[in-house]
Formats: C-alpha cells, sequence, structure tokens
C-alpha cells in the first residue's frame, strides 16, 4: 500500500496493471459531543471537461446511491464512524465511466455540524482505493490537517490521463455543507 501526500498524484493504471474495478473506501473515528456523534457522508461528483456534472445523475450519495452511467455505486450510509475500517464505501467500474466524465470527486461532508461538528474535532478522516478483484489496498490518504469551522471536504479525486487513470489525495475544506459542495459543482 502506498500512502499519499496531499496533491500528489499515482497512477493507478501502472500501480495494479489491468485495473478495472475499484472500491473507495472512506472513513473517519467515531467522536461525541453532548451525546451526539457526528453524521459524516461520503459523496461522489462526477465531473465532466467543464469541471461539472453532466446531470444530476453523476453526482452519487445517500440520496441517489448509482449513477447514471451504472459505473459508481455507493453502497449506503453510515451514520456514527463507529467501528474499524472503512464507514462508507464506493464501488467503481473505471471500464463503464461515461466518455463524459473526466475525474470523480470524493467528499466527506457533515450532515450535523449544528451539534457543533466540523473538521476541526472530526478525527482521523481518510480515504483508500482497493483493487476490487482483489481485495488489496492500492493507497492511502489520510487527512492530517485541522480543519476548525468547515463541515464539507473534498478528500481525493480519481481523473484520467489519457487512458489511464489516477488518484490524488486533495484535503481541500469548505463551509456549507453538502449544498455548498454542490453549488461548486452543479
Amino acid at each position: 500500500m502506498i500512502t499519499l501526500e496531499k496533491k500528489k498524484p499515482l497512477n493507478l493504471s501502472k500501480s495494479a496493471p489491468g485495473l478495472s474495478k475499484i472500491r473507495v473506501g472512506l472513513s473517519w473515528d467515531e467522536s461525541n459531543i453532548g451525546g451526539a456523534s457526528p453524521d459524516c457522508d461520503a459523496s461522489v461528483f462526477m465531473l465532466g471537461s467543464n469541471g461539472k456534472i453532466p446531470d444530476e445523475s453523476y453526482f452519487v450519495f445517500f440520496n441517489n446511491l448509482q449513477s447514471g452511467d451504472g459505473s459508481v455505486q455507493h453502497t449506503g450510509d453510515n451514520r456514527t464512524g463507529a467501528g474499524d475500517g472503512d464507514d462508507e464505501s464506493i464501488n467503481i467500474d473505471l471500464g463503464r465511466v461515461s466518455s463524459n466524465v473526466d475525474q470523480l470527486l470524493f467528499a466527506i461532508t457533515i450532515h450535523n455540524m449544528s451539534d457543533g461538528f466540523h473538521f476541526g474535532n472530526v478525527t482521523n478522516a481518510s480515504v483508500r482505493v482497493y483493487n476490487a478483484g482483489t481485495g488489496s489496498t492500492i493507497c492511502e490518504y489520510r487527512l492530517s490537517e485541522n480543519y476548525p469551522n468547515f463541515d464539507a471536504m473534498i478528500i481525493g479525486r480519481c481523473y484520467r490521463n489519457g487512458a489511464e487513470w489516477e488518484f490524488e489525495g486533495m484535503g481541500q475544506a469548505y463551509a456549507g455543507g453538502l449544498q455548498a459542495a454542490v453549488d461548486l459543482y452543479a
């Protein structure tokens, strides 16, 4: 497994020759403020060359679990971050990603910021990319910076580089939750 540094991409096609299906796992540690746990949500924005989603079916999240082209499948919502391993997962068939899509942005947003949660107190947020065929971890990016008062995070992206796919850890924070990210990419 390769540990990624922020903004230092990894060529997935060269790291795992023949790779066609990946699983992206997003995780964070359970924390507690006043008896409540953060309700973090994973989302995928499938963007065209203009940096926008081609249509709403290319925004995959807890209320739209599959992309319009069938290439991206969200496995469901975890509301607490409790337990070991990935809290939410997304399966991607890279060979089925529409030619209208140049990149996939992976976001973690905090649904209950009103309870006092933000990326300054949600700990150990990370994203991992797995070879779906073998189950082995290809790479991981761990958020190492503290982002108080921000409740939306683009944690990583997978993008085309010619005929190959690359993955890059991002750590780009926003305020305004999921809606702030939607406003940027819709």
